[in-house]
């Protein structure tokens, strides 16, 4: 069975029944799996993780970003998150007996049918980009959705699917294959932004800091503290605790502590055990030495069985 992952981000992160009506669309769905799904009022954004063979799973992401335009006006979204769409990004990452090309195919099959189907445009980003200048979400998405009305007359910023004007209310959406993603957040023991603006700079590849991180400076008002809000596209040449250290070093510079983090959505099991083996300094850990991991092998082994 062939098998991808995505964790769609839609721009709702404080009314949970809008949240629960979006995630309804993937509940019972024949071999599709919501594996998580979490809120942030302050980013004002939810991410939703599920697994699935690769038609239903695009089946079911059209209808979550069909009910996120029925149900989310951006022209009063309002969040710390940079955002451009009520489905503001549907990555596809290949998880099992499925190549990146077949996931970059399917990107192009869902985006195609979002811009025909809804009148949303769609830019394809990461491994699917039709351009080298859409490879980055970043870029992508800056000007936010406020911007995109002017932005998307330039004939560079022609969408790949769907009309070349913003959508009223559903702004535009990003689809694309890619791997693995951690988005990481490090919350710092102060109010003050300019701080976690320092800090984000230096560890962000695009200003100097590490080649697979990128980083903004996010205010979380109502907990009246400050935070470095990341995303790891390669936490295997970029690992969380490196990344994590650097950040303690810099917040010390400022007489600032860290605080807490947090890791939104679903992460590998390898991302947590380089963090087990770097504080702990076990010699020769591995994921064959998780007790977990030794009853999945021997339920797969028993099932593969008793199929046959």
């Amino acid at each position: 069975m062939k098998i991808v992952e995505s964790a769609p981000n839609f721009s709702e992160g404080r009314r949970e029944e809008i949240v629960r009506e979006i995630i309804a669309q993937a509940e019972g769905v024949k071999e599709v799996w919501i594996l998580d799904w979490s809120m942030d009022p302050d980013h004002n954004r939810s991410v939703v993780t599920l697994v699935g063979a690769p038609e239903p799973l695009i089946e079911v992401l059209f209808k979550m970003t069909k009910k996120a335009m029925e149900l989310i006006d951006m022209r009063v979204h309002k969040g710390e998150h940079p955002r451009m769409g009520a489905t503001d990004v549907i990555p596809l990452v290949p998880v099992m007996n499925i190549t990146m090309e077949e996931c970059i195919e399917l990107s192009k099959k869902l985006g195609k049918r979002i811009g025909e189907d809804l009148g949303i445009p769609v830019f394809l980003y990461e491994k699917s980009a039709s351009a080298s200048h859409r490879e980055n979400l970043s870029e992508i998405r800056k000007g936010e959705f406020e911007g995109f009305f002017e932005k998307i007359k330039d004939p560079l910023w022609k969408p790949d699917f769907g009309p070349a004007q913003v959508h009223p209310t559903a702004g535009v959406t990003a689809v694309g294959a890619r791997e693995y993603l951690i988005a990481f957040n490090v919350n710092l023991g102060t109010n003050r932004i300019e701080i976690a603006e320092k800090i984000a700079k230096a560890v962000r590849h695009i200003s100097g800091g590490y080649r697979y991180v990128k980083a903004i400076a996010v205010d979380l008002k109502e907990k009246g503290i400050v935070q470095v809000s990341m995303n790891m596209t390669n936490y295997k040449k970029s690992p969380l605790f490196r990344v994590f250290e650097t950040i303690k070093r810099e917040a010390e510079r400022y007489g600032v502590p860290v605080i807490g983090s947090e890791i939104i959505g679903m992460v590998p099991i390898q991302a947590m055990l380089e963090v087990a083996q770097f504080y702990l300094q076990i010699d020769d850990f591995n994921v064959n030495r998780i007790i977990e991991t030794k009853i999945l092998e021997i339920l797969a082994k028993k099932l593969e069985g008793e199929e046959k």
